[in-house]
């Protein structure tokens, strides 16, 4: 049976006792008070999930009728992103350190996802070592202008940049950042270091010549490319949600700091039990960029136990709160915020 870590919906209350408030280097390490592992939670939690996948999958080959079969692969896409968790915390050395089985599994994982390590390894830990301190990178991150570096820009790559940040990009995030980006644009960069994303795309296409020829199109659709869409494109807006949303701050260069950054540029994902199980609970998102080394399971106890991760600029799966992080546009360091489209042209 499928359990929940913590009980996610619950509020979250602070510490009993009253304490001045902790920053910088002092909060990262109260934070490693929440690093250490339980390794049997963490295999426990790993097979409980393989099993959901395996049962999603089963249901696809199973079922015979088409509707079925599509339900079937979207519940594997939903299990997809929570798998995905796993892979990328023990890319972080929160889960799995020294455990080569878990390691190697992990490597397996990271195919089956189309993000192998050296592709990830490379883009994630730049964007944490640099998370909202570069404008206009776009190493492991939707890029971010401000309001003068816009005015800058030829017509054409103002195009790409709002390009990287619509939402039908994200909703393509299995052919645009995952095939695309992770893969296609990862092995031209530097096709010596990164060969395996090639292997990887000719393994993911040989595996549904081979569904498709032995269980028919349908089926190979329905077991690899609808769950393979499905968590890309959940997992596309989150990342971008998690780091463009309205009450996000972006200090000035020689105020930036990684634990300023982790509790103003980071956001909290409010969302319903369940679908704090399919995410892996990364939507306490501030959390982990505070400390990357705590298990995902250990999140919202870390944010419970501190003070100072209690009051994070917040977002959510409602339809209002993903126009309005959908809407942002530019970073204006007068008003201190992010406007949004229609202001941009309002102003222009």
């Amino acid at each position: 049976m499928v359990s929940v870590e913590f009980a996610e919906s619950a509020p979250v209350t602070a510490a009993a006792e009253a304490s001045p408030p902790r920053s910088g280097a002092e909060l990262v390490r109260a934070s490693q008070g929440f690093q250490a592992e339980n390794r049997w939670t963490s295999w426990r939690l790993l097979l409980e999930t393989l099993v959901v996948l395996g049962t999603g999958l089963w249901l696809v080959f199973h079922f015979q009728a088409w509707p079925l079969q599509i339900s079937a692969g979207l519940l594997v896409g939903l299990v997809q992103v929570r798998l995905f968790i796993f892979y990328h915390d023990t890319l972080h050395g929160a889960l799995f350190a020294r455990d080569p089985l878990a390691q190697a599994l992990m490597s397996l994982v990271g195919i089956y996802l189309l993000t192998i390590r050296s592709v990830w390894k490379e883009t994630h830990d730049h964007h944490h070592q640099n998370n909202a301190r570069q404008l206009g990178s776009m190493v492991g991150t939707y890029p971010i202008l401000s309001v003068a570096m816009a005015a800058r820009l030829t017509p054409g790559a103002l195009l790409r940049y709002r390009f990287a940040r619509h939402g039908l990009t994200m909703l393509a995030g299995y052919l645009t950042l995952i095939l695309g980006g992770m893969v296609g644009a990862a092995f031209i960069r530097q096709p010596r270091r990164h060969w395996g994303a090639l292997v990887t795309a000719l393994l993911h296409a040989l595996v549904f010549a081979v569904l498709a020829w032995q269980w028919g199109w349908v089926t190979a659709l329905c077991a690899q490319v609808v769950p393979s869409a499905l968590s890309m494109a959940i997992g596309s807006y989150l990342f971008y949600a998690q780091h463009n949303f309205p009450g996000l701050k972006l200090a000035r260069r020689h105020d930036w700091s990684y634990a300023g950054a982790a509790l103003t540029s980071s956001s909290m994902f409010e969302m319903s039990p369940m679908m704090h199980w399919f995410t892996g609970s990364i939507g306490f998102h501030h959390v982990h960029h505070l400390n990357h080394r705590i298990p995902f399971y250990r999140l919202r106890e870390a944010m419970e136990g501190m003070p100072e991760l209690q009051s994070p600029g917040r977002t959510s799966w409602r339809l209002r709160d993903i126009r309005a992080c959908l809407a942002l546009y530019l970073w204006d360091p007068q008003l201190d915020r992010m406007v949004t489209y229609a202001e941009a042209r309002a102003t222009a």
